[in-house]
């Protein structure tokens, strides 16, 4: 009987992701912490996140999530990225990070959140589907959240007018 390298991958992986969930079962206290603990040290205890060989074991290194908040992932890989270890590991990585500290920020800025909506739309299939830059998916939403604000103010105006018009 012949063990494929499939089995044995998959094998190391569910062992690897076994012990990142022990190894990180308790770093989401970090809110329970005594207050004499150094916020930089929470920071690289986050970033460490990104290092941890026991999660990042099958994603190709260039497609890997990375401390500035960028997925280089080209359009043409999507699917093997959103239907592959890639996407799990990825995923892996954010819970980490989030774990440690929740309200963590990327260097361009992009949330935990931000990063998840990202793949999110990449993997859709809607017209985002392939574009991972996050930091053009935050620019999107913040030109629409803004669109939004000013659709809403226009029309809180429209029932002001329009009340001081009714008899």
């Amino acid at each position: 009987m012949a063990i494929s390298i499939v089995t044995v991958r998959l094998w190391l992986f569910a062992v690897a992701l076994t012990y990142v969930s022990v190894l990180y079962g308790n770093l989401g206290k970090a809110d329970e912490a005594p207050q004499d603990h150094d916020p930089a040290q929470i920071v690289a205890k986050a970033l460490l996140c990104f290092n941890e060989k026991y999660v990042y074991i099958s994603c190709e290194e260039s497609q890997r999530l990375s401390e500035s908040g960028k997925l280089n992932v080209p359009p043409q890989k999507t699917d093997e990225y959103c239907s592959g270890p890639c996407l799990t590991e990825t995923n892996l990585v954010l819970n980490c990070i989030e774990n440690i500290l929740d309200n963590f920020k990327f260097y361009n800025k992009a949330t935990i959140q931000d990063v998840r909506d990202t793949v999110k739309a990449a993997c859709g299939n809607g017209p985002e589907r392939g574009n991972f830059d996050v930091a053009e998916h935050i620019k999107a939403e913040t030109s629409n959240a803004h669109k939004a604000v000013n659709q809403i103010l226009y029309g809180l105006g429209l029932m002001i007018v329009g009340h001081g018009l009714l008899p």
